[in-house]
């Protein structure tokens, strides 16, 4: 039996000398655990070593297509059709029924040629004379860069580039169409100011002005292409009673150029945007499913390319775009962003305010995995992401059911089956701790407490000294005997507020022992 091995630096062919050990596979590399063991087993009989790295190359992608390179068919004339009675193991099951078909050489591929390969590839060095392993090692991982540059180099078809710089051109147009309009209508506003409110559409406004031109051409001329019949009415009316100025047929002129480039630019974007469709749909078919042509190349532009957002995570894509925010939230330790460009997304858009947070986190793991498959994947089908998306829909409209369900009387009787959810009573752990900014100390705190609670007191005693001031004479009686019972600090207070009372009645006296005085005399 001959055995057909690849290697990086070449092609070689060995003899099998002792079948029967191809017998016992699990006991294999025992008789390879050293260069001596595995001679007496397999021999070296042809080594075709390859010229450069581009001849490795094409023999290599030859052999991952399942095709016959120029070398491999060289060493198969050479070498193995001279002994075409003998089996040739292969590793590749496909390279062998292309081998039996174009060649007529019976191939053999089995767990036990598998495992002799493997056995091979361990003492490589020993069975294979002539080539020293520095230059083994430095072809292999020349090989390796060559191979997978070749593998991962995308057609012109799947130039993520076009993309990025249409969306950007996109977004361009979009302000200055904006600009230009809003020029437009305050410029011709001076002369038919009316128009602006009558036609709210900005492509059917600017139509109707360079149709126009002077309000006064409005009776004669024919809207019906541009507008409907009722609006072309109240256009015609409003340009009767109109309470715009004059201008002059120069002005009116640049107005119409103005408009003119309106309508030229507002072409040119339904242009693009049809490109930027028609590009997304070749380049990435299932994000594009997913989230939109838009939202999706605005992805692609905000990562660079298509195979840098694809390194990106789920969580990464959910906030792509809202940067400044989650920085901000992290520095002032607040809740992070749960969405960013994808929050545009038709999926999105729908849902309640409620669940926007949870169908984007979905979405984005959905078209994380969409990216993955359009940046390095071989199909270029969308069927990933309509399956994806079917499944994001059936979601979207369970949440939804569930909460108008919730608030409907059968939802209460269903929320009595919910399932019991153990409420934790652990303590958690107080962020507040953390934070550099002094806080007021324990005994400021103190004081601010004890000035809380004076201060409802300060209004009651008021309100006993009003209650205390208007009494009579027996009163004061009456509280200069209670003032004795009670302890020596309230009888000083008291005593206070008693005192004026006794002053005005002395003073209230001595009117009358005067009176009296002067009756006296009158009789005397």
């Amino acid at each position: 039996m001959l055995v057909l091995f690849e290697t990086a630096a070449g092609y070689a062919v060995f003899k099998v000398l002792d079948e029967s050990k191809l017998k016992k596979v699990d006991s294999l590399y025992k008789e390879f655990e050293t260069p001596e063991k595995a001679n007496k087993i397999v021999k070296l009989k042809h080594f075709e070593k390859f010229q450069d790295t581009t001849e490795a190359l094409a023999a290599a992608t030859a052999l991952v297509e399942g095709k016959i390179g120029k070398s491999l068919k060289k060493v198969l004339k050479k070498v193995v059709a001279k002994e075409a009675h003998e089996q040739l193991a292969i590793s590749d099951a496909k390279l062998g029924g292309v081998i039996k078909e174009k060649m007529d050489l019976s191939c053999l591929h089995s767990p036990a040629v598998a495992e002799l390969m493997r056995c091979i590839r361990g003492q490589m060095e020993g069975l294979i004379s002539g080539l020293p392993p520095k230059e083994m090692s430095a072809m292999s991982l020349g090989l390796a860069h060559s191979l997978s540059r070749y593998k991962l180099k995308f057609s012109p078809d799947k130039v993520d580039t076009m993309i990025v710089q249409a969306i950007s051109l996109l977004d361009d147009l979009d302000k200055e169409l904006n600009n230009y309009i809003m020029r437009c209508r305050e410029w011709y506003g001076w002369h038919f100011p009316e128009l602006g409110k009558i036609i709210t559409d900005n492509l059917a406004y600017c139509k109707s002005v360079c149709h126009i031109g002077d309000r006064t051409n409005v009776a004669g001329s024919d809207l019906s292409e541009l507008l409907p019949e009722e609006i072309e009415a109240e256009v015609k009316l409003a340009a009767e009673i109109s309470m715009g100025t004059e201008v002059s047929e120069q002005d009116i002129s640049n107005i119409r150029h103005l408009c003119e480039q309106v309508i030229e630019i507002t072409d040119y974007r339904a242009q693009l945007y049809d490109y930027l469709k028609n590009r997304m749909m070749a380049i990435a078919p299932n994000l594009t499913v997913m989230v939109g042509e838009l939202v999706g190349a605005r992805l692609i532009s905000h990562a660079g390319s298509l195979l840098n957002l694809a390194k990106h995570p789920a969580s990464t894509v959910q906030i792509l775009g809202a940067e400044k925010a989650l920085f901000r939230a992290l520095k002032t330790r607040k809740d992070t962003p749960k969405y960013g460009l994808i929050y545009h997304a038709s999926l999105v858009g729908q849902t309640s305010a409620k669940n926007k947070g949870k169908i984007s986190r979905m979405l984005a793991a959905k078209a994380s995995l969409a990216i993955r498959y359009d940046a390095l994947g071989e199909d270029t089908n969308a069927e990933m992401g309509v399956e994806n998306r079917a499944k994001l829909e059936a979601r979207l409209r369970y949440l939804e059911e569930k909460g108008i369900r919730r608030i409907s009387g059968t939802g209460k009787a269903m929320a009595k089956a919910d399932k019991y959810t153990h409420k934790s009573q652990v303590k958690l752990y107080d962020p507040s701790g953390d934070s550099t900014i002094p806080s007021t100390s324990k005994k400021r705190k103190l004081e601010e407490m004890q000035e809380e609670e004076e201060t409802p007191s300060k209004p009651a005693k008021k309100a006993k000294k009003i209650k205390k001031e208007p009494v009579s004479e027996e009163v004061g009686e009456t509280s200069t005997v209670s003032t004795e019972e009670t302890p020596k600090k309230k009888k000083k207070k008291k005593s206070i507020a008693v005192e004026p009372k006794e002053e005005e009645v002395q003073v209230a006296e001595q009117p009358k022992e005067k009176k009296k005085k002067k009756k006296i005399k009158e009789e005397d």
